[in-house]
């Protein structure tokens, strides 16, 4: 594959980064925590010792040890912080990767090119050259500035990835009582690949002692992505699907071992995955609905059909002890004709109803489930189904399928004085809504099982934690449920797999034998499990702490676009700028400066105060806890970490709101029209700039001593520790070199006005 047809969408210019003394400068610190100095020096041109002086000279210590293990599961994250840096070529040879694999990854690895914005920066090469001296004033101020925020350990932390050993360590369960385990619980990976888990079992997804920790968590399945064409012979493109012996293999492996742990497996199909268009030339007689430069296999096809139905049979007989599959029909991902709503433009389709085709989606992998008759299961998710005809959809299932639904989707909300609706991901409200509701009726109806999807460990409202500590609105989501005769549960999207205080908590409602109101069965699993954490003495505090932030995070700005569109992942990681970049926010990605695009329907000013008000709960909730760590001997270092979770939660939400008035207040700035008026836009820039520094400070000493901060499965890290450091240096320079120029400006301005007067 040419690295000419990797996608490129509107090319603009890439953003500057004026912190640093050049684009080589850049490139150095940004991969100085996760890529070799003698790739980084292979891909420029320069030598390895070139690189590490350079890095040395901005104030940086011995490059950290990089294990093999740590560059591949870092490929995201190198992607990311080089997108604005390099071409497409030299990405390639900075990850080692042929542009088919990029290809793939950006394709398939849950949207990445979505995340990305759907478009390359146009990047000039990036070749070495000797520094100047203005690059080397540069460096020696970056040096000092290192030195005076952070002290000569600027580069002693804890290494990446840390957590995977710590989590895949020999586990011997403690003195909780066995969850029931004929319910089904599941979870994905709080650290596997997304994109081909199965292709390198030594980055094992579900290693042992994570298995073991999981169940001890109340855990009773786990989930991978899948691609059929990866799994089972593709017919017409064979090539295509190798080496999926090896696959099936290493997943029949897998079920095996989970099972041992009370464990299930599951695949997630979306299928079957649109295919270039090119694909189609010579197979025109499967080719559906067309969008950009991919087109649908119909599956009105007999035909594609047959490849659903046989490829399930096929997984199905290769893994007998899989547990079985679950189905999005409807998602961003194009796959069959109605997928997008466009089946009108197919001629097989158009004369078919949506209900029709996405109900038959699920007949076929359930007629291949069926023939190979090793007793999988399949779960039909809702996700994106049209209010028009979801219930027609679900009264076409054919028996056997189960019926997944969201649980908080489309349940009212009122933030702020706004009032809205909850789209998805969302933990700050209390499910069940209306929409799951309805949906479990309709399958009731059809004499079909039905589980509740929700996000327990976290959310896309804080996915950089690998757990929001309100608990409390946990536990009363799962005993809502329960009360509604909803005992099986999708515990989360690829973020949440954390075996973390709320996955017990929602374990310890679902066993409780007698079914209680919810406020009291939620506040029994509460206690449970904050006193097989931390002890009898500490529970009660804890409990409480629980309860206020999840009060406190019940005031959460809570829309869609916020949660996709807002820095809330990257907290004070993402940088501010001087001036607008003209970026878009992405998907989950690069949130820019485009406050328009984080803030869904809240006004700016509203959609800050809402933040502020979680971040000053969670201060507030935690003040007890501290007090009692610190003047009891007897506190343990769990405890000391909760804290630590909710402190680093409450640094996120804060910064975006900091983030937002410095973008408000830039704005204003640039229209002020008098001299007093700019001065006082400077002076609120100036406040919040000294925050923001303050916040990237405090969260690179807990993301430091603490590896799982900043990491979520399908993105990887957000942002490493020299990403805070690196915010500290986009923070100084606006303050000392930005904020004087702006000020010398509107002085020279009042001065013109005064000698023309």
């Amino acid at each position: 594959m040419p690295v000419a047809k990797l996608p490129m969408g509107s090319a603009p210019k890439p953003v500057s980064f004026p912190h640093f003394p050049s684009r080589l400068h850049a490139f150095v610190w940004r991969n100085w925590q996760l890529v070799t100095p003698e790739r980084m020096a292979a891909v420029t041109g320069g030598r390895r010792e070139d690189i590490v002086e350079l890095g040395r000279a901005m104030g940086l210590g011995s490059p950290p040890r990089i294990t093999p293990d740590q560059q591949r599961r870092s490929y995201i994250t190198v992607i990311k912080r080089n997108w604005h840096l390099l071409p497409y070529e030299q990405l390639l040879q900075l990850l080692g990767w042929t542009a088919e694999q990029l290809a793939y990854a950006l394709r398939e690895d849950d949207f990445l090119f979505v995340k990305l914005g759907q478009l390359k920066p146009a990047c000039e090469p990036l070749r070495w050259t000797e520094p100047d001296e203005a690059m080397r004033r540069r460096e020696r101020e970056m040096a000092a500035i290192v030195r005076e925020e952070f002290g000569e350990s600027v580069s002693e932390s804890e290494p990446l990835f840390s957590f995977v050993a710590r989590l895949s360590d020999k586990f011997t369960a403690g003195q909780r009582k066995p969850a029931s385990r004929t319910k089904l619980r599941f979870c994905y990976s709080y650290f596997a690949l997304y994109g081909d888990p199965l292709l390198e079992p030594e980055l094992q997804p579900y290693p042992d002692g994570y298995l073991a920790r999981l169940a001890d968590a109340g855990v009773t399945g786990v989930w991978l992505q899948a691609v059929l064409y990866k799994l089972a012979r593709f017919p017409w493109q064979p090539e295509l699907s190798a080496p999926f012996e090896e696959r099936l293999r290493e997943l029949r492996r897998l079920a095996a071992r989970a099972r041992r742990y009370g464990i299930k497996v599951f695949l997630y199909l979306n299928e079957p995955r649109a295919m270039p268009v090119e694909f189609f030339a010579g197979r025109a007689e499967l080719k559906g609905v067309v969008e950009g430069g991919h087109a649908t296999l119909c599956t009105s096809d007999p035909r594609v059909q047959d490849y659903l139905r046989n490829s399930v049979e096929s997984i199905c007989r290769a893994a007998p002890e899989l547990g079985g599959f679950f189905t999005i029909t409807a998602s961003e991902n194009l796959t069959n004709c109605w997928s997008h709503g466009q089946g009108a433009g197919c001629p097989r389709c158009k004369s078919r109803a949506a209900a029709e085709v996405i109900a038959e989606v699920n007949s076929l992998i359930q007629g291949g489930i069926s023939r190979a008759g090793n007793g999988q299961r399949l779960i039909a998710w809702d996700w994106g189904w049209n209010d028009a005809w979801a219930e027609d959809v679900i009264a076409r299932l054919p028996q056997g399928v189960s019926l997944m639904s969201v649980s908080e989707w489309s349940l009212p909300i009122e933030r702020g004085g706004v009032k809205t609706e909850v789209g998805e991901y969302c933990l700050s409200a209390v499910g069940p809504g209306p929409r799951a509701k309805r949906h479990w009726t309709a399958a009731r109806r059809r004499g079909l099982p039905v589980l509740a999807k929700i996000q327990a460990g976290n959310t896309w409202e804080l996915s950089a934690t690998p757990y929001i500590p309100a608990v409390a609105n946990v536990a009363r989501h799962a005993a809502n449920l329960r009360a509604a005769g909803v005992e099986e549960i999708m515990l989360g999207w690829t973020l949440g797999g954390y075996p973390s205080p709320n996955l017990e908590a929602v374990a310890e409602v679902m066993q409780q034998k007698e079914l209680a109101a919810p406020e009291a069965a939620a506040t029994a699993a509460l206690n449970a499990v904050a006193q097989r954490r931390f002890g009898k003495k500490f529970a009660p505090a804890v409990v409480q702490a629980w309860k206020e932030l999840s009060e406190a995070f019940s005031e959460f700005p809570f829309h869609t676009e916020v949660v996709y569109g807002a820095p809330l992942q990257n907290g004070p990681s993402n940088l501010l700028w001087a001036e607008p970049t003209g970026y878009q926010r992405t998907m989950v990605g690069f949130p820019y400066d485009h406050l328009d695009g984080w803030r869904g329907p809240y006004p700016p000013e509203v959609f800050i105060a809402q933040l502020e008000k979680v971040a000053n709960g969670f201060d507030a909730a935690l003040k007890n806890l501290i007090l009692q760590i610190t003047s009891d001997k007897e506190a343990t270092p769990e405890l000391s970490q909760e804290i630590s979770m909710a402190i680093a939660a409450a640094i996120h939400w804060r910064s975006v709101a900091c983030q937002a008035r410095f973008v408000l207040a830039r704005g204003k700035l640039a229209k002020a029209s008098s001299a007093a008026e700019a001065q006082a836009h400077l002076a609120e820039i100036e406040t919040v700039l000294k925050t923001e520094l303050k916040l990237a400070r405090h969260l690179y000493t807990l993301q430091s001593h603490d590896s799982r901060l900043g990491f979520e499965a399908s993105n990887q890290y957000y942002y490493v520790p020299l990403d805070l450091v690196e915010k500290v240096l986009n923070c100084r320079d606006l303050l000392d070199r930005w904020l004087p120029a702006q000020r010398q400006r509107i002085a020279g301005k009042v001065n013109r006005f005064l000698s023309t007067a």
